[in-house]
């Protein structure tokens, strides 16, 4: 095992890539998103301590190379198992197994939950909720971009609804900032699920 301490921005990986082995997260976040081949990104989940990294699961249990991108969020330590490590301790220690099966039957629930709110919520609603979801001090640091890959949609689209929401008094816009400012409201329409 080798130790992983990575600053924030940190891509760990790439499309394409194979995968060094099983890394188990101490502390941070790591952002695993999708590109289609027009350039559209969407965020498929974030993995934290105690998570699995789906994407990672899937090469060392099928020995295929990623399809997604990985990319530290915050500063983020761990330790990084090898391929014949992770296969080790799956085979043979019956508390890792468990932990490893638990955790992705809970980012199976999460895959569950985006393909719900893509196919059968509003996008208001998506909207509202991812603004909730990354707020800080009832304030978001992203652009219209990113605030499109974390709804699954366009960055045109996300501006007119932002828009739309500032006019409603629900938001306040900056450039790569959004200032909540009805955070009932949003609420309100986070639970719509129309």
């Amino acid at each position: 095992m080798s130790r992983l301490d990575c600053p924030s921005g940190t891509v760990l990986f790439h499309a394409g890539e194979e995968c060094p082995g099983f890394l188990r997260l101490d502390e941070g976040s790591i952002r695993v998103t999708l590109t289609a081949a027009n350039g559209r990104e969407v965020v498929l989940y974030r993995v934290g301590p105690g998570d699995v990294c789906l994407q990672t699961f899937a090469c060392l249990t099928e020995g295929r190379s990623y399809s997604a991108e990985g990319v530290t969020e915050t500063h983020t330590r761990g330790t990084l198992m090898s391929h014949a490590e992770f296969r080790r301790a799956l085979a043979e220690d019956d508390g890792f197994r468990s932990e490893i099966l638990h955790a992705v039957a809970r980012r199976f629930a999460d895959f569950e939950h985006l393909v719900e709110d893509v196919a059968l919520t509003g996008f208001d609603a998506r909207l509202a909720r991812a603004l909730l979801r990354l707020s800080k001090d009832d304030s978001v640091t992203a652009t219209h971009e990113a605030l499109a890959a974390e709804t699954a949609s366009g960055r045109a689209f996300v501006s007119r609804r932002l828009a739309e929401f500032a006019r409603q008094g629900l938001v306040e816009l900056a450039r790569g900032r959004v200032t909540l400012l009805d955070r009932a409201g949003l609420e309100r329409i986070a639970a719509d699920e129309r």
